[in-house]
Order: C-alpha cells, then sequence, then structure tokens
C-alpha cells in the first residue's frame, strides 16, 4: 500500500482553503493508503454496499478465509451457498461471480481508465452489473489514486460534513456543492479526513 503522491499538497491547500479542515488535518495521522489489486479493491466495495464498515468488514474477513486469497478463480470457484456463509446477500453473491467472470474473460480493461477523466470513468465502470456510482467512485479513490473524488452518496462523507460544520443530515446539494467546490482538486483527501473525523480507524477498499 502506498501513500498518493498529491497527499501532502492536498493537506497544505486544503488547511489554507478550509479552518475546520486544518483542524482534522492536524489532529488525524497517517493517509489513504492505496490498493494496487483492481480485482480485490471493487470486491471489497460490493461487500462494502450499503453496510456499515463495521458489518462489512466481518463480512470481508469470512470471505477471505473462505476464498484463502482474493482472486477472480478463487470467487467464481465458490458456491452461492459458501459465499452466503460469508454473510453476503444473494444479490451481493450474483455480482461477485459476474465481476469475477469479467475480470477472468478480461471483458473488463483497468487500464483503459487512464486516458478516462472521472466521469468517464465512473461511467465505464457502472457498465458492470453490481457496480454502482458509489463502488466505482471508491475503486476510483483507493486503487486508482484519483486526487478529486467527492463521493456524495456516501453515508460516512455526509455524516462528517453535518457533524463537522453544524449543518442538518444530509446536507443539502446547495451545500455539498459549495464543499465541492470549495475542496477541488483535493476532494479524496477532504473525504479521508472527513471519514476519520467520524470513525478513527482508517477506511479502504
Amino acid at each position: 500500500m502506498t501513500k498518493p503522491k498529491y497527499w501532502d499538497q492536498g493537506k497544505k491547500y486544503l488547511s489554507k482553503k478550509d479552518k475546520i479542515l486544518g483542524k482534522l488535518i492536524k489532529k488525524y495521522k497517517g493517509n489513504l493508503k492505496t490498493r494496487s489489486d483492481p480485482f480485490f479493491s471493487l470486491c471489497k466495495s460490493i461487500v462494502g454496499q450499503q453496510i456499515s464498515v463495521q458489518a462489512a468488514s466481518s463480512v470481508w474477513k469470512k470471505l477471505e478465509t473462505k476464498a484463502k486469497k482474493i482472486h477472480p478463480k478463487n470467487i467464481y470457484k465458490l458456491t452461492p451457498k459458501q459465499l452466503a456463509s460469508c454473510g453476503l446477500s444473494r444479490q451481493k453473491i450474483s455480482y461477485l461471480k459476474i465481476l469475477a467472470k469479467k475480470f477472468l474473460n478480461k471483458e473488463l480493461d483497468i487500464k483503459k481508465l487512464k486516458k478516462m477523466n472521472d466521469q468517464d470513468a465512473i461511467k465505464y465502470l457502472v457498465q458492470v452489473k453490481g457496480i454502482g456510482v458509489w463502488t466505482a467512485e471508491m475503486f476510483l479513490f483507493f486503487n486508482q489514486m484519483r486526487p478529486d473524488i467527492f463521493p456524495v452518496q456516501d453515508i460516512g462523507l455526509l455524516r462528517g460534513i453535518s457533524n463537522n460544520y453544524k449543518t442538518k443530515y444530509p446536507p443539502s446539494p446547495s451545500q455539498l456543492k459549495k464543499f465541492k467546490e470549495r475542496w477541488s482538486p483535493y476532494c479524496t483527501v477532504a473525504t479521508w479526513y472527513l471519514w476519520r473525523s467520524i470513525d478513527p480507524e482508517p477506511v479502504s477498499y
């Protein structure tokens, strides 16, 4: 796991732009840890869909034990019953199987993303059943090291904004737009610190 190249620059920029974020940046040590394995990262994001970080962590540990290694072949070989025993819903089992098949058949070309901007990369990823906008954003955030991802559907981000900026929960679209404009081009860094403010354990996908 490596630190993104833009991280320190992003911290400096945000500390100048936003006093509240500046305090969070001073308070919480560490940085975003990125993962180089695309399949691992996408699997972890699918497992984490619409459940708490703690619940996702529990399911993930069971899946790692069952698969021995998170690899397309291993996930594809597991039966629906074996996957269900990890705590996965029928829908997520289907999504993981589809994803594994796409990787095994080389139908999903992650290298293509390098030439795409964030919006085009999200459009490309969501063509795969089971990858919605949030999952695509988590992938660009943690695997592709994109500096300006602002996942407005993410409950942790919305809670972090409400708690730190004393806004209603969830913040309104116009408030979110203002935050995005203020923090861009380092929304990824801002999001990571807001997550830390509500859960001191750094999250990763």
